[in-house]
């Protein structure tokens, strides 16, 4: 009953995931069709966020 368990979680888990992603995409569709945002505005900051948390990670470690 344990590992049944377990794939039913991994399914919800998924589902999540899927509706999660579908909502994010939705709304970075929506915010370019409006002109609120360029085509490479979520990839630019994507990066940025990125190399800013990498950053900031290393300095943790330093410590």
């Amino acid at each position: 009953m344990g590992e049944i368990d377990i794939f039913a979680q991994l399914s919800d888990m998924k589902m999540v995931d899927y509706k999660n992603t579908l909502a994010i995409v939705s709304l970075i569709e929506v915010l370019k069709e409006k002109g609120i945002i360029g085509e490479n505005d979520v990839g630019l900051k994507a990066k940025a966020l990125d190399s800013l948390i990498e950053h900031k990670i290393k300095s943790l470690k330093r410590i």
